[in-house]
């Protein structure tokens, strides 16, 4: 089984809506547990409730406290299950205390899946090759995020102002992506792959932790093997808040997942 599979682990606990995890502190950025691993987390045990319907179609999560790493609970409570799509709710629950409250759609992908057909233009990057890693991180930053442990991202040398210093203004982040283990995408893994650029504040000169407070996925076909393309945007920041919007595009240059988020400012800024 691949290092994602693993870490997203979990076993039944007996009555059918309550499954333990383990948290894996690999997972973690500036301190807090990744909130995209924390929804494939939350997300596995939703399909591990309605088998035969192993595809998320849609996610939305409200982020109510920081997860740790360690032991927690799902509980998933079916609210339909009939037809060609099953809604549930779920809670990621750690210690007492509800971390996420989510409500998902799943599905078989195979069973509608088409042509993707869309207006979005998909990112210009350079090729593979001629990008920076993450692996060239210096180990400051790697003690940083150990979550870089899981995955490889390599960005274009002339989008990399954000982490020198000289942000661009334009709240654009966008690389390429990939499992280390070379684990190939799958509907599932967007869920989490979603949430894993930097926070595109960071291109507004804002760097620091930003808290997610609401993210919401939308799955819209099985990826193509290879690299993925992945592209954070934003346009607003009012309120001590601004909104994250991510494409990921496979290899066959398919949109096959979006995702917006609501976060607060880096605390400090």
């Amino acid at each position: 089984m691949a290092q994602y599979d693993d870490d997203i682990a979990v076993t039944p606990s007996g009555d059918g809506r309550r499954f333990a995890a383990e948290l894996d502190g690999r997972w973690t950025v500036g301190g807090g547990l990744n909130g995209g691993y924390l929804l494939g987390v939350l997300g596995n045990a939703i399909r591990e409730s309605v088998p035969g319907r192993p595809d998320p179609i849609s996610m939305s999560a409200f982020y109510l406290s920081p997860g740790r790493p360690g032991p927690a609970e799902v509980v998933t409570e079916v609210k339909r299950d009939g037809g060609s799509l099953s809604v549930v709710a779920a809670d990621l629950v750690q210690e007492g205390e509800t971390r996420i409250t989510a409500v998902a759609t799943y599905g078989d992908l195979d069973r509608f899946e088409g042509t993707v057909r869309t207006t979005a233009a998909e990112p210009e990057l350079p090729p593979v090759e001629d990008c920076v890693s993450t692996e060239q991180m210096g180990e400051e930053m790697r003690a940083l995020a150990p979550m870089y442990q899981k995955f490889e991202m390599r960005f274009p040398a002339d989008g990399l102002g954000w982490a020198v210093g000289r942000p661009s203004g334009r709240g654009e982040i966008a690389a390429w992506f990939r499992f280390l283990d070379d684990r190939a995408p799958d509907a599932f893994s967007l869920v989490t792959i979603c949430d894993l650029l930097p926070p595109v504040a960071f291109d507004l000169g804002l760097p620091g932790w930003s808290p997610t407070l609401e993210l919401t996925v939308h799955v819209r076909a099985k990826p193509a093997p290879g690299w993925l393309k992945l592209r954070h945007l934003t346009r607003n920041l009012a309120g001590g808040m601004f909104e994250e919007d991510c494409e990921v595009w496979d290899s066959a240059g398919r949109l096959v997942a979006q995702s917006r988020q609501l976060a607060r400012t880096p605390r400090g800024t």
